[in-house]
């Protein structure tokens, strides 16, 4: 196997390309960060980055976050509470997500109604698509509960 067939490997060469150095740590990083499913705040990755390497300071994990998102790995995502999040980028498979208000429990969907109507409302405009973030707002099953028992609703 070679390195390109991994995501690190990917990683990996994106960094020789440039010229930069791939150190011990940028490797556990950037394995962590592969290996670490979900939508991560820098603090909440950097928290799992340090049980793994407890020498890894935050400021060398910002800067391989970074760089993951300059090789194409990974995606910062901003939601209605305008903290950072990375998620690993997947580029053959889109999605949207659906994120509570209540817990802040995110959701990836996929559905290719919606990827065929917004492709549909873009011709229909004049537009042509090179990306697009689509976030659903609202509050999960348990939020919801919990609000009514609450009296919120």
């Amino acid at each position: 196997m070679t390195k390109a067939t991994t995501p690190l490997g990917a990683f990996l060469d994106f960094m020789s390309s440039r010229g930069l150095n791939t150190t011990s740590q940028r490797r556990v990083i950037a394995q962590a960060f592969f290996e670490f499913p979900g939508h991560h705040s820098l603090e909440e990755f950097y928290q799992y980055v340090l049980k793994l390497d407890a020498g890894i300071g935050q400021t060398t994990v910002y800067r391989t976050l970074k760089l993951l998102c300059d090789a194409g790995l990974a995606t910062e995502i901003q939601f209605s509470d305008n903290i950072t999040r990375y998620e690993v980028a997947r580029p053959d498979s889109h999605h949207d997500h659906l994120v509570c208000l209540g817990c802040g429990a995110i959701v990836e969907i996929c559905d290719p109604r919606i990827e065929k109507l917004q492709r549909e409302l873009a011709e229909a405009n004049g537009f042509s698509l090179t990306g697009h973030l689509h976030n659903l707002y609202g509050y999960c099953r348990a939020c919801r509960e919990r609000r009514v028992d609450e009296g919120k609703v």
